[in-house]
């Protein structure tokens, strides 16, 4: 019986292996795919049931959102890492860990597959309150020294974090008011139970335009297309301030890299066109999407900038 060489043995195998995984590349999905998305009708949603209803098209397979609210990064943490599971989240999943030890997820539990889409805040303060500038504003903070209070929404939240690191960048003695969301807390500044708040640009502008807020600052880097004619904080007073909503989707630790790439792929250019750039930037949300190791650096320096924050500023788990 003749005997092959043994490198042309090493070289066969190589190649069944090879054609297995493109095969298997090929293959996948071959079942339904889940997106697991926190309350249907917040932006994570939306940008759930655009991927969703792009991908069931592009992967030939039905996709659908999974709606578990709060417990949704626990329950995507928890799933197998075989592409079959998804999730569309916020920045509190990556931040969360860093303030409040002990939730039932890490950030290292999760693959990033790409930033999907950011808004940035802004800030807003009551009509009565006399400031028309950041300046002002700190200047009557520091005159009136725990006096002036903010509204934050949860623990992690975007305007939550906003307050505090503006806090501490202008040296003031504010008071947080806590609320169970942003909404709320959007509320009571238009009734002037509190002085000024962070949020999200695009909610907040239409009571801006209707005189039920001012706004003072867009807390993006860059003058946004949300706030046309309004500076940034960075730009007056506090450089390099920088507060926007972001919102990614991730894979389970583990899930592999060709499953990731993939799904990248296909979701920037779901993402990417042009009709559901303009839908969602209508909904308040710019699109922004990344490599798997763009995002992966994103939360890298959030984790990192929200570190600090927290051992500077002194911030305590609730």
């Amino acid at each position: 019986m003749r005997r092959w060489p043994r490198v042309v043995r090493i070289f066969a195998a190589m190649t069944v292996l090879m054609n297995g995984s493109v095969l298997g590349q090929e293959q996948y999905p071959t079942k339904v795919v889940r997106i697991v998305a926190p309350a249907a009708g917040g932006n994570a949603d939306i940008v759930a049931r655009f991927v969703a209803t792009g991908l069931t098209s592009s992967l030939g397979q039905q996709v659908i959102v999974d709606n578990r609210g709060a417990i949704s990064p626990a329950v995507a943490a928890k799933a197998a890492p075989d592409g079959y599971t998804i999730l569309v989240t916020g920045s509190p999943t990556w931040l969360l860990p860093v303030l409040q030890p002990g939730v039932p997820w890490d950030v290292k539990d999760f693959a990033p597959i790409t930033l999907a889409t950011s808004s940035p805040s802004l800030l807003v303060v009551h009509p009565s309150v006399p400031v028309k500038s950041v300046r002002q504003l700190i200047a009557l903070a520091k005159a009136r020294p725990g006096e002036l209070n903010f509204a934050s929404g949860t623990l992690g939240a975007t305007p939550h974090l906003a307050g505090e690191m503006f806090k501490h960048m202008a040296g003031i003695n504010v008071v947080r008011i806590t609320y169970k969301g942003t909404g709320p807390g959007v509320t009571a500044v238009m009734t002037g139970e509190v002085h000024f708040m962070f949020p999200g640009a695009p909610a907040a502008m239409p009571y801006v335009k209707q005189g039920r807020l001012r706004a003072v600052a867009v807390c993006s880097l860059e003058p946004s297309l949300f706030t046309p004619g309004v500076p940034t904080v960075a730009a007056s007073g506090l450089p390099d301030f920088e507060s926007i909503s972001p919102f990614g989707i991730l894979a389970p630790r583990g899930t592999p890299e060709a499953i990731v790439n993939r799904l990248n792929k296909e979701i920037a250019r779901v993402l990417g066109s042009e009709e559901v750039k303009g839908k969602l930037f209508s909904a308040g949300s710019e699109v922004m999407v990344t490599s798997p190791e763009g995002f992966a650096a994103k939360i890298r320096t959030d984790v990192e900038r929200v570190g600090k924050l927290v051992k500077s500023a002194g911030l305590k788990a609730e």
